[in-house]
């Protein structure tokens, strides 16, 4: 498909459900769910990060974009961002092209290289300003899960952006550099194009 336009997507999200245990459908169902960051990058622009956490609202421009084939949506396991931003993007009840999706995920295994950003940055030899923040893991474990109730945190189950304000901030900068990163392997990997029968089948799985 060709399009005018390029749109580069990651999001940070909570849930009470462990996605490891339960997977991505009962994970973004789970009443609880909720979409904490939405950064993007317009054709290669600067990363700009949505708070939304915080009471950001995502611009109309975007939300018409989703549903329009002259922007090619990009992520890192893209079948996350598609379905979660389906289901809980404002879009009129309108559903979200899955044609109109492109998994730098896919791209880089059909290339031969590991599974996760992290490890397909390194194993591509992207500079240091283009791979993932190595502090993700525990930023995430921090807003993205049920924390325990202590004596300590006041009891509460979840730990929300005001809890720790400098690693909100922290967690702002590593959901943009997830898209910097995407964009970088994006880029290394473009001579190699994944064929067309492969980005069907693609789509095919995540309508089955």
């Amino acid at each position: 498909m060709d399009a005018a336009h390029h749109l580069s997507i990651d999001i940070e999200t909570y849930s009470d459900i462990d996605i490891k245990k339960a997977g991505l459908y009962r994970y973004a169902q789970s009443p609880a769910f909720s979409i904490l960051l939405f950064a993007y990058s317009l054709d290669g622009g600067p990363v700009q990060v949505i708070d939304l956490a915080q009471g950001e609202e995502i611009p109309l421009w975007i939300l018409t974009a989703m549903l329009d084939p002259a922007y090619i949506k990009h992520a890192y396991n893209a079948a996350f961002e598609w379905h979660c931003l389906s289901q809980h993007l404002p879009l009129y009840g309108l559903s979200m092209p899955v044609d109109q999706w492109r998994c730098t995920m896919l791209h880089a295994l059909y290339c031969g290289y590991p599974t996760s950003l992290d490890a397909a940055g390194k194993a591509l030899g992207l500079p240091q300003d283009k791979q993932k923040l190595a502090a993700g893991k525990a930023l995430i474990r921090y807003f993205c899960t049920p924390c325990t109730p202590t004596k300590a945190n006041g009891g509460r189950t979840r730990n929300l952006p005001h809890h720790d304000c400098a690693k909100w901030e922290l967690f702002k900068t590593y959901n943009g550099q997830d898209v910097v990163t995407e964009m970088a392997i994006e880029r290394r990997l473009s001579a190699f194009p994944v064929p067309e029968q492969v980005q069907r089948e693609w789509e095919l799985d995540q309508r089955i």
